[in-house]
């Protein structure tokens, strides 16, 4: 069933008898500390009797649809929400606010909070001192994690007080613990859930990939808790299984904007327990148009909620979307966001359009070589492809020349993603040709080398791209072929590297609208070249000529224009 805004839907046009619903909310209370939460009075998708009448269907403001008369109503109690008043290790309560300030500068933490919100917990260096449930902290121990990274060190805490949180770090940071973690504990206090009730918590994210990985992150840190129960909801994969699991109630729901709200329409589950929502990877998600659900979903949450934003870049969009379903939020900034990170080695290389797969195919061939010379593995290597036929075509061509390689596109099947995904994790295949899909959200361990065999059209996406290697204080390459075309981007990534070198911070413009005047600029950029190729007779062709030899065309161009007066002189 595809999702119709609300806007769009009409009650006129079908012959139905409507009837208003009485919201469903909890009455626990909370202590001062705690918000939650704004206009959410209505609960559009939940009704008294969502989980068993054949003919629900979802309506904004408190309204449902059938096809005849509803059954007598009756009230569902939905049990109290717990926000337990959590508190760090006895060692880190005593830290003064300078010692605070001074683990933040240390983690290159940038931490902000409104002037009439509450100061915000300290960051934690020890996971012992975060005073966790002792299943999560025997699963962290069995995956033998030491120390929180940043992100974690003062993500967690916030998210244990029970604060909303905006937070911003660079990809590869270890933010999916820093959600992860917390709201597992958060489940662990809650009442048991019952059959038919909806989750306790609710992850979105913008693919089935990152959901698939989020959810083995749930996995991994919940290993000794038997009784918590996860689905995972996307699509792609089995509606029946997931329609299944979530009747019969889980904990936790890992989900993309679009099957989570066929399932609330379907009736398969309910927003009136959820008290834990994460928006994970936000600026993807309304890259990828999932705003009109994003908002359906957090409209029509239960009033007391907690709720985490995550996001990769900081555009206008999500700030906006922030300040409208987030209550006096933490805002965490990590490192330098939006910015080509300073532990990837960048290489730009001129190629013509018709060079660029042998070029390509010389330089893994030599780098094959060279791994086999040291008695080193194939270096785990990803190479970004403009189209899906282009994918293909270039990962047959690798394997042709002996290479191990697959292609990684949305024009394939969620098993053969899958399996393509798994055997570029396991190392069992070194090269991952891939569209802009794989560009965000995919965490693989170990990527040595990002290649763009065909550039981006923006910057935001070439940042995300050579994200995917020097992930965790790691070292990577990234290599760039390019042509005369991809020149405003060019100039764009030299100037970013030189300011990385001389320690700028640089921090680009990201989301819709910046991408909008970024590609205002680059076409007015090519109409200039177009522009300067007419005054130098060269016709229509488009031209693109370095700053730096700028000065040979003014003089070569002045030398012509003074021969031509001489001539009409005469």
């Amino acid at each position: 069933m595809s999702y119709v805004p609300p806007h769009l839907r009409n009650a006129s046009s079908t012959a139905v008898a409507t009837t208003t619903t009485r919201p469903l909310s909890s009455t626990g209370t909370l202590d001062n500390n705690h918000h939650h939460h704004h206009n959410n009075t209505n609960l559009a998708f939940s009704s008294s009797y969502s989980h068993s009448h054949p003919n629900y269907s979802s309506l904004s403001n408190g309204t449902r649809r059938t096809s005849a008369a509803p059954p007598p109503s009756r009230i569902i109690t939905v049990p109290d929400t717990v926000f337990p008043n959590w508190q760090p290790s006895e060692r880190v309560s005593r830290m003064n606010p300078d010692q605070i300030e001074e683990v933040r500068i240390r983690l290159n933490l940038d931490v902000t909070v409104s002037s009439d919100s509450p100061a915000a917990p300290g960051p934690i260096e020890s996971f012992n001192d975060m005073c966790l449930h002792p299943r999560i902290m025997k699963d962290i121990a069995y995956h033998e994690y030491t120390r929180p990274t940043s992100i974690q060190a003062q993500a967690m805490p916030i998210a244990l007080s029970g604060r909303d949180l905006l937070g911003c770090a660079e990809t590869g940071s270890g933010k999916t613990a820093a959600f992860t973690i917390p709201m597992i504990q958060h489940c662990l206090v809650q009442p048991p859930i019952r059959r038919g009730d909806g989750p306790l918590a609710l992850v979105l994210a913008p693919t089935r990939e990152l959901a698939q990985q989020i959810e083995k992150e749930v996995q991994a840190f919940s290993r000794s808790l038997e009784s918590l129960k996860t689905a995972i909801v996307v699509g792609g994969t089995n509606i029946e299984k997931q329609r299944s699991e979530l009747r019969a109630g889980v904990e936790i729901a890992v989900a993309t904007p679009g099957r989570f709200i066929d399932h609330l329409q379907q009736g398969n589950t309910s927003l009136s327990r959820i008290s834990y929502v994460v928006l994970d990877e936000a600026d993807r998600m309304l890259d990828m148009g999932f705003e009109p659900q994003i908002r359906e979903i957090m409209r029509s949450l239960p009033e007391k909620h907690q709720t985490l934003l995550f996001s990769a870049t900081m555009p206008v969009e999500i700030e906006a979307l922030a300040k409208e379903y987030l209550a006096n939020p933490v805002q965490v900034k990590v490192g330098k966001v939006s910015s080509p990170t300073t532990n990837v080695s960048q290489t730009l290389v001129k190629v013509s359009e018709s060079e660029k797969i042998d070029r390509l195919l010389d330089l893994l061939v030599e780098e094959a070589s060279q791994a086999e010379k040291c008695g080193h593995p194939f270096p785990l290597t990803i190479v970004f492809v403009e189209r899906k036929t282009r994918c293909d075509e270039v990962a047959e061509a690798l394997v042709a020349q002996g290479l191990s390689a697959v292609s990684l596109h949305g024009g394939r099947s969620q098993n053969e993603r899958e399996a393509a995904l798994q055997n570029f994790r396991s190392s069992s295949t070194s090269i991952l040709v891939a569209t802009d899909v794989a560009s965000r959200g995919l965490d693989v361990t170990g990527v040595s080398h990002v290649i763009n065999l065909d550039l981006p059209k923006t910057t935001e996406d070439y940042i995300h791209r050579i994200g995917r290697t020097g992930r965790a204080g790691s070292t990577g390459i990234a290599t760039s072929f390019y042509t005369d075309r991809d020149m405003f981007l060019v100039t764009n990534i030299r100037k970013a590297i030189a300011d990385a070198e001389s320690g700028n911070g640089v921090a680009f413009a990201t989301g819709k609208v910046a991408r909008r005047k970024e590609k205002e600029a680059a076409a007015a950029h090519k109409e200039a070249n177009i522009a300067l190729s007419r005054h130098l007779g060269l016709g229509a062709a488009s031209i693109n000529i370095e700053d730096k030899y700028r000065f040979m065309i003014a003089a070569s161009n002045s030398r012509g224009e003074g021969a031509a007066d001489s001539a009409w002189d005469d």
